[in-house]
Parts: structure tokens; C-alpha cells; sequence
């Protein structure tokens, strides 16, 4: 992968210590390039806590992709607090963004960076949403983007000759699938962690996917006078 994308993390602790990842993406597919795991944790397997969607073939697939890739963070955090906090440093090529927050929230987005990038069916669908990364968005981030990820590939479907249907009920779908996901995910979570810093970072990602929908046409209602140049 010699044109990748990267996304790092650092979380700096008040006693001195820091933790470090780094997400490597393919820039034309985005798929997240594996970390290596020599002894995959008996939480990663496919059948532990498979969710009710997955569409991998267990005679193939031994082990959940996303469970894999994010094998390394769950089991530096794992003795961790959801409310325990840190200075968090997330780095792309273009800038840095920094905030001091709980590991539940500074934790999310690292999650949900590798939950859509590891190759899962389902959760791949929010995938474009990664290449311009904001960690600790808002709700009226998260949803606007969602939204413009939607639009984006509605527009690429039509110009391929698709008839297409320009209202939000596919990325009602998606969500769906996606909330699938999160609550068979956060059973493996628990599973793997002593304490739960991990799995509410994973709780929140799935309060905020379940907020995005309902929420969507009231704010493209509430945003409409922004755009009063433009329609």
C-alpha cells in the first residue's frame, strides 16, 4: 500500500504514559490494512457473538475482519474506564486535531475508523465517510455528512445510468444493518474487556448512528435558509 492514507491517534494520560495507533487505508479503496495479530484472541472468532447479518463463510473466514483489526486497541484499553481521561491527537496528512475528553468518547471514532474500513458487508456502506475523517463530531456534523455521503453516491448511481430515488429511505437502511452490527459487536467487547472503556466507545458510535436517521430531515429543514443561494 504505497499511497495510503493515515489517520493517527495518540492519547496522552496525566501520569506520563501515551498510547499510539495508526490506520493505514488504501487511498482508492479505503480498506484499512491489517495490523498483525500471531495469536488472534478467542473474541475474535467469527462464530463469538456473530452478528445476525454477517455474511462471511465460516468454512473461509475463522475470524471477524473488524473483531481482528481492532484487537490491538481493545486489549490496550481493557483495563481502562469509559470515564477515564486523556489528551487525545488525532493526525492526518492535511492536519491535527486535539481534545481533551473520556476514553469513551476519544475512543469512538478510532473504532468506527476501523469497524467501516476491515471489509464487513455491512458496515462498509459508511466507508466514504472515512476518507474526510472528523473525529469528535457533533450530531449536526455526523448527520450532514451522512447525508452528503448518501447524495454523493446517489449522484454516481444516476450518472451510470441508475433510476434513482433521491430520499433518504436507503440510508435508513443502511443505519439498520449498521445498529445490527454495533449491538452483536459490543457483546464481543464485553467478552474481551475487563472494564468498559471499549465497549461504551462502541455504545456511543451506535447512539449516534441511531440518532442519524430520525433526525435527518428535520435538520435538512432547520439548514434549508443556508442554502437560499443555491435553490
Amino acid at each position: 500500500m504505497e499511497h495510503g492514507l493515515s489517520i493517527a491517534y495518540r492519547f496522552s494520560f496525566d501520569n506520563g504514559e501515551t498510547k499510539e495507533f495508526s490506520v493505514l487505508l488504501d487511498s482508492e479503496t479505503l480498506h484499512m490494512a491489517p495490523p498483525p495479530v500471531p495469536r488472534p484472541p478467542v473474541w475474535t472468532a467469527l462464530d463469538s457473538h456473530r452478528c445476525p447479518c454477517c455474511r462471511f463463510d465460516r468454512t473461509t473466514t475463522l475470524c471477524c475482519p473488524i473483531a481482528l483489526n481492532m484487537a490491538q486497541v481493545v486489549e490496550e484499553f481493557k483495563e481502562y474506564l469509559s470515564y477515564d481521561e486523556a489528551e487525545v491527537t488525532v493526525t492526518t496528512a492535511e492536519r491535527s486535531y486535539v481534545k481533551r475528553t473520556c476514553l469513551q468518547l476519544g475512543l469512538s471514532p478510532l473504532l468506527g475508523i476501523i469497524m467501516v474500513s476491515s471489509g464487513c458487508p455491512s458496515m462498509e456502506k459508511l466507508k466514504p465517510m472515512v476518507r474526510f475523517h472528523l473525529p469528535f463530531a457533533s450530531l449536526e456534523e455526523t448527520i450532514f455528512r451522512a447525508i452528503s455521503m448518501y447524495l454523493v453516491s446517489l449522484y454516481y448511481r444516476q450518472r451510470r445510468g441508475e433510476a434513482v430515488n433521491w430520499s433518504l429511505q436507503g440510508m435508513d437502511a443502511i443505519y439498520r444493518e449498521v445498529g445490527v452490527v454495533n449491538k452483536a459487536f459490543a457483546e464481543r467487547l464485553r467478552e474481551a474487556a475487563k472494564k468498559d472503556a471499549n465497549v461504551n466507545a462502541l455504545v456511543n458510535l451506535h447512539c449516534l448512528g441511531e440518532m442519524v436517521p430520525p433526525a435527518a430531515e428535520e435538520m435538512l429543514d432547520q439548514l434549508q435558509g443556508h442554502f437560499a443561494a443555491l435553490v
